[in-house]
């Protein structure tokens, strides 16, 4: 599977998985079959820095596929939307998960013996055959089945033992997709403290069963915990009214505006802009994920994207483009444009606002700056309150609004 990070080959891909959304998904998704696989789609890399849109994937898999028989696949995409809007509403589990993963990487360096555990873990080294072949797929590939992350975190938690957030920290540090609100929330959701109470475990037979047409399967997983008691927390998240961003431009667009593009919304394309840019700014900042060091995959992507999608504006509008790093002055590439409106995709709750909006909201006030929110997402997040049951009922309706209906 070739992960190249760029718009053109995301939709490659999306094309060639077409075949396989509706009927073929539901029955293989939760198949590993190695890195060769192709039950899943793999989109999740270009969904995640926007390269593509959950919109796109929509409409393209409700063309080829009954809604009937894409309703597994249909929901997966869903589950990206709502993660992303449960967390909007809820951004303390995104401050204490950072909170808890600072204290938690600190108290290593004071227990020889959980350094060692978490070291053997991440490395690979564990002596549980199937945990340790994910550990290397993540390193090496970036990617890992979404079965085995569920597997993986459950091994992590229950039978070694780790500091969740240590875990849920390995995962945002190595892959491409790595997601602030899909992330974070799968892993409080396989502990127990998403749907409070309620965990996964994993049991060596289901990972035999599941990784049989592994090409190193199937992968053994013996010795794991019997019991995956639901881990709990002292803080309760209470739900915030959503404060939802334009979903297009509310007032004209300055006739010469900045687009800034950033690791969640590395494209134009999806923002569906009303006229050209006269200046494109990318500001890819993959390494503040995590105080660990990124990994190579997850950080090339996150800037590859970047990169590619000032590229493809610059082309399509035939303006100028630029970079913005972490020590550039974003006020000096403005005024070196004439620039007083900055454009940009939602920046949602996550590392990506914990590293932009403070700049952005510390602009001069002469500077303008408009987020841009699919509509996809301003009808389906209302309903992210609690269990995803509630999108779920929902999603026809979404469709409806969004006019998304099969071909």
């Amino acid at each position: 599977m070739n992960f190249h990070p760029s718009r053109a080959a995301g939709l490659d891909r999306l094309e060639a998985f077409l075949p396989h959304t509706g009927a073929d998904y539901a029955r293989t998704r939760n198949h590993d079959h190695g890195t060769g696989r192709s039950n899943v789609s793999q989109l999740s890399p270009w969904l995640h820095a926007g390269l593509l849109s959950e919109r796109e994937v929509l409409e393209r898999t409700l063309d080829a596929h009954s809604r009937a028989d894409a309703d597994k696949f249909v929901s997966e995409v869903f589950w990206r939307v709502y993660f992303k809007g449960y967390l909007e509403q809820r951004p303390t589990i995104w401050r204490v998960f950072c909170e808890a993963r600072s204290d938690a990487l600190a108290a290593l360096s004071e227990n020889a013996g959980r350094a060692k555990a978490y070291a053997e873990a991440t490395e690979g080294r564990t002596g549980i055959p199937a945990f340790d072949h994910w550990a290397c797929e993540l390193i090496e590939t970036g990617y890992l089945h979404n079965h085995a992350r569920m597997w993986f975190a459950s091994i992590w938690i229950f039978t070694l033992k780790l500091d969740w957030t240590l875990g849920a920290d390995f995962f945002l540090r190595h892959l491409m997709d790595g997601d602030a609100a899909s992330n974070t929330l799968s892993w409080r959701w396989v502990a127990g403290l998403h749907t409070k109470g309620k965990t996964y475990q994993a049991r060596a037979s289901n990972i035999e069963q599941y990784t049989a047409e592994h090409p190193k399967g199937p992968l053994a997983a013996d010795g794991l915990s019997d019991e995956a008691e639901a881990l709990e927390e002292e803080q309760e998240h209470q739900r915030r009214d959503l404060d939802l961003p334009e979903t297009k431009p509310g007032s004209p667009l300055d006739d010469r505006y900045a687009l800034l593009l950033h690791d969640e919304a590395a494209h134009h394309a999806p923002l569906c802009l009303p006229h050209a840019p006269a200046l494109v700014i990318g500001a890819a900042r993959p390494d503040a994920r995590s105080p660990e060091p990124v990994g190579d995959r997850a950080r090339a992507f996150a800037h590859g994207a970047v990169e590619s999608g000032v590229a493809d504006a610059r082309q399509a509008f035939d303006c100028a483009g630029t970079v913005w790093t972490d020590e550039g002055e974003l006020v000096q590439l403005l005024e070196s444009r004439d620039v007083t409106q900055i454009v940009t995709g939602h920046i949602p709750t996550g590392w990506t606002r914990d590293v932009l909006q403070p700049k952005l909201t510390s602009l001069p006030d002469d500077i303008a700056v408009t987020q841009l929110l699919p509509d996809l997402h301003r009808l389906t997040w209302p309903h992210a309150r609690a269990g995803f049951f509630r999108v779920k009922k929902e999603i026809d309706c979404v469709l409806g609004g969004i006019g998304v209906a099969e071909g």
